[in-house]
């Protein structure tokens, strides 16, 4: 009891984030307040980012659609092996030490689909996505791409601060090793249903992001909780609100490394509290054959890597398979 006591107080508290403005035409102070916000916690938010509040809105209003559509039309389109399509409720299981069945979410995976030039065609990260029926959801793909395209134009000015914040030139990540042909995946999510962290009942599950970084676009509705301190027991939780025109953006663990664990990539779950709740999260990541290795900026004679380098592909598979369940399960519904 004096756990669940101490779970439900540490929920009221909000956290304070910093805001960058990427129309800010000093880089340099940009920068300055983003390494901050990377040192502190990893979590911060973006204003003047380009994407219109009409196109969000559309993008929002189109998941919503998708995710009203019977199972058994959500269904046609199953996540497959390539982790690209419908994933059900229960599909993902983040933290399995403290969850019962799984994340009580649905969501659906859209990636990169233009191969031209493309050697990595074939590979899990590169695969041809999968849509609903145009007849059923008429204008749905188109929606989904746009919006695809402008999340990956906003990450890539992000990385750019983020380079300058790691003492690199602000051009760093733009290798076509790293982001010029990234690995960039668009998840659209619909939680449902009430969390008791006493019971092991999570929206989502506590995480923390594989890869270089994400973009959140999130709806008004409270539920994304972030760990500052993942040592700290109890763990202490702070809400992190949306802020209306504004992106939430969080660090993953491929950046912490190439960081040298100086970047944090920070702990974060979701409570659901009976409304729906949507979100829109992009997640970016270096090419599938990139090295992540210590950054020669992040290192010394009192700072050796802490981490081994290791190809972003592997990584990336190893934390899927980790995180979702065998598809086979599904072949019965």
């Amino acid at each position: 009891m004096e756990n669940k006591t101490q779970e439900e107080a540490s929920t009221i508290r909000v956290s304070s984030l910093t805001c960058i403005d990427l129309a800010n035409t000093n880089l340099h102070q940009s920068a300055v307040s983003l390494k901050q916000a990377c040192l502190d916690c990893g979590f911060f938010y973006v204003k003047n980012h380009g994407i219109s509040e009409e196109l969000k809105d559309e993008a929002f209003e189109q998941s919503k659609k998708f995710f009203a559509l019977p199972l058994e039309e959500k269904m046609k389109v199953l996540r497959n092996e390539n982790n690209r399509g419908y994933s059900p409720v229960f599909d993902q299981i983040l933290d399995p030490e403290n969850q019962v069945d799984g994340d009580y979410k649905e969501s659906f995976f859209i990636g990169i689909e233009d191969f031209k030039d493309d050697p990595h065609g074939d590979t899990p990260f590169y695969g041809p996505n999968l849509w609903p029926d145009s007849d059923v959801l008429p204008g749905w793909q188109a929606t989904m791409e746009n919006y695809h395209q402008e999340a990956l134009r906003v990450c890539k000015t992000i990385a750019k601060l983020l380079a300058l914040a790691l003492d690199l030139e602000a051009d760093y990540f733009d290798k076509p090793e790293i982001l010029g042909n990234p690995i960039a995946v668009m998840r659209l999510v619909h939680y449902e249903g009430v969390s008791d962290p006493s019971k092991g009942i999570f929206g989502c599950g506590a995480h923390s992001d594989f890869g270089m970084m994400t973009l959140l676009g999130t709806d008004s509705v409270m539920g994304l909780q972030i760990c500052k301190d993942k040592e700290a027991k109890p763990r202490k939780w702070e809400y992190v609100p949306s802020i209306k025109g504004a992106y939430i953006v969080n660090l993953g663990d491929l950046l912490e490394r190439w960081s040298n664990g100086i970047f944090k990539s920070t702990l974060h779950r979701v409570l659901g509290n009976g409304q729906e709740r949507y979100s829109i999260p992009f997640f970016v990541e270096p090419s599938h054959d990139c090295l992540v290795e210590c950054l020669p900026t992040c290192q010394s004679e009192n700072k050796p890597p802490k981490y081994p380098a290791i190809k972003c592909s592997t990584y990336l598979t190893q934390r899927y398979q980790q995180s979702h369940v065998d598809l086979s399960i599904y072949k019965q519904i």
